[in-house]
């Protein structure tokens, strides 16, 4: 589907900072549909055509999206590296 919206020329300017706006535009659309449960990882990668698993973390990295990590994962983590000896 393509999906076509007006930006007057100079808001253009500002928002895209010299970039090509319209990926600017559709990762912007995407991570906050991923930040929002609406997308999965391989959803995410589909659409932005990421190639990798690692690239894709490197790019939520870049945008400051970070997985959740809980109290209840902190102290399974800690269990399991206590049954590893470490």
């Amino acid at each position: 589907m393509n999906v076509a919206f007006n930006i007057p020329d100079d808001v253009v300017t500002q928002l895209s900072g010299g970039g090509d706006i319209q990926r600017l535009a559709l990762e912007a659309l995407a991570l906050e549909a991923y930040r929002a449960d609406r997308l999965t990882k391989a959803e995410l990668r589909r659409l932005l055509g990421i190639e990798s698993r690692l690239e894709l973390d490197g790019f939520l990295k870049a945008h400051e999206v970070y997985e959740p990590y809980t109290l209840e994962d902190l102290e399974r983590d800690r269990a399991v590296f206590k049954s590893l000896g470490l």
